[in-house]
């Protein structure tokens, strides 16, 4: 099995002698047993918090380098118009602390931008009441990393809710 320990950030896919396509529930996980895309075995033995990203390199023990792939997986992709309506969009769904991908189709099409999230229906009559039109489609999932994920880390912070703890939250989005 080949020992994958060393993030390298994102590389070329000429750099890498291999790929592993993996869907976003298996890029948060630092310690992983998967299959290459060419049928290899691997084993991730990361540091835990920071998400892998699509493009992003891994070092193994031996030296060498596989390159992560965000598989194409089932999402919603809510577009409405740039400006106040996306950053409305955005906001309200960013604050129920959901993955959201946010981007504009390419062409820009006609001022209008997406936010992109996993199937879930409370998030879909929320986009809808916005004004946003849904599609319900499978594409590669890469949220946003966030925030506090800075230099290829993360922190956790702590905030009263009004009872007797407080818990951390990760924001390595």
């Amino acid at each position: 099995m080949l020992k994958l320990t060393e993030r390298l950030g994102p590389i070329a896919a000429s750099q890498a002698t291999d790929t592993l396509t993996l869907p976003y529930e298996l890029r948060i996980r630092g310690r992983l047993k998967a299959t290459s895309d060419s049928g290899r075995e691997l084993g991730l033995f990361l540091d835990r918090g920071p998400v892998l990203r699509d493009g992003e390199g891994l070092r193994a023990e031996d030296g060498a380098v596989v390159r992560i792939h965000a598989a194409v997986e089932p999402v919603v992709t809510a577009r409405i118009a740039a400006g106040l309506p996306l950053a409305r969009l955005a906001y309200h769904l960013g604050n129920r602390h959901v993955q959201l991908a946010l981007g504009e189709d390419e062409p820009p099409s006609r001022g209008q931008g997406w936010v992109r999230f996993p199937p879930d229906h409370v998030l879909e009559e929320l986009a809808e009441l916005l004004g946003a039109t849904l599609e319900h489609h499978e594409a590669p999932f890469d949220p946003e990393p966030g925030a506090y994920t800075q230099g290829g880390h993360s922190h956790g912070h702590s905030h009263p809710h009004g009872h007797a703890h407080d818990h951390d939250h990760d924001h390595a989005y």
